[in-house]
């Protein structure tokens, strides 16, 4: 039975909650346990959220600015993640780490982190105007996303539609050193359900008949500090799905339009039946 929203809350707060285990002078090693959602494989967002998690204790002090990652292979639910993190350099601003994720099996993925001090200076950006914050009407459910959402298109519409989605979201009240980490989570949600967007009849839904998925690496970055409880507005797109691989990106906006962080993602998107082409690709596109 799927945990209540609360529970949900209760259960991501846990797994951010890593705990320092023996290492040498060289590494530092973190353990999370996992969620417990019910899927048959580990949620790529836990993994984003834990790493930010393991890269803030390695280098406290210092904010995560950017993040890649790599999935090498499906986690087990089932068992915690141990986080094997190689300091390659922690300087006065800057610092740099290597993040392995490892179960008894061997590696789930990888993260590649770049961390900064935040500094003083001049700050411009080049956006257009965001729309305002939709009205409790448009409140759906992004599970696992243990948060209010909103939303005033469908991302599961089943006609052809842009490869487009605008989410807002707000979390309960957590320390406000866990907002990179729940944003991140977020940010691996709905990529491949916007990328599938012009396909008529096919959505996130589908998996597992109509289509085979699994993120294959997964890139944010933090421009600013922010508050994950205030409302955040994850605008995304997906400029192209070929070969077997879909692309997306996004950005993530304060209610007052200030560009918060940015965020990628590849994808594997593979048809089980060959029905759709390369000129179904673009149906919906407008």
């Amino acid at each position: 039975m799927p945990l209540a929203s609360m529970e949900l809350w209760d259960d991501l707060l846990a797994c951010l909650d890593l705990h320092a285990r023996p290492a040498d002078d060289a590494r530092f090693v973190y353990e999370g346990r996992s969620q417990r959602l019910g899927y048959h494989r580990l949620f790529g967002g836990q993994l984003l959220a834990q790493f930010v998690r393991a890269a803030h204790l390695a280098c406290p002090g210092k904010t995560v600015k950017s993040l890649h990652a790599l999935f090498a292979r499906a986690g087990l639910p089932e068992e915690p993640v141990r986080y094997e993190v190689d300091r390659h350099h922690d300087g006065g601003s800057f610092a740099a780490l290597t993040i392995v994720a490892r179960q008894a099996k061997g590696v789930v993925a990888t993260a590649s982190v770049s961390l900064h001090t935040p500094e003083e200076g001049p700050a411009h950006q080049a956006i257009t105007a965001l729309p305002a914050v939709p009205g409790p009407e448009h409140r759906t459910e992004f599970h696992p996303l243990p948060w209010e959402t909103r939303a005033t298109a469908d991302l599961d519409c089943p006609t052809a539609e842009p490869p487009e989605f605008d989410l807002w979201m707000r979390t309960p009240s957590p320390e406000a050193e866990l907002a990179p980490a729940l944003t991140a989570y977020a940010t691996d949600l709905t990529l491949i359900g916007t990328a599938l967007r012009p396909l008529a009849g096919v959505t996130q839904h589908d998996a597992g008949t109509a289509f085979s998925s699994a993120v294959t690496s997964h890139t944010v970055w933090f421009h600013r500090p922010f508050h994950a409880d205030k409302w955040l507005l994850l605008r995304q797109h997906s400029p192209v799905l070929a070969h077997g691989r879909c692309f997306g990106r996004g950005d993530v906006f304060t209610e007052n339009g200030s560009l918060v962080a940015s965020y990628a993602q590849e994808a594997l998107l593979r048809f089980t039946d060959g029905h759709f082409t390369a000129g179904r690709f673009t149906a919906g596109a407008r």
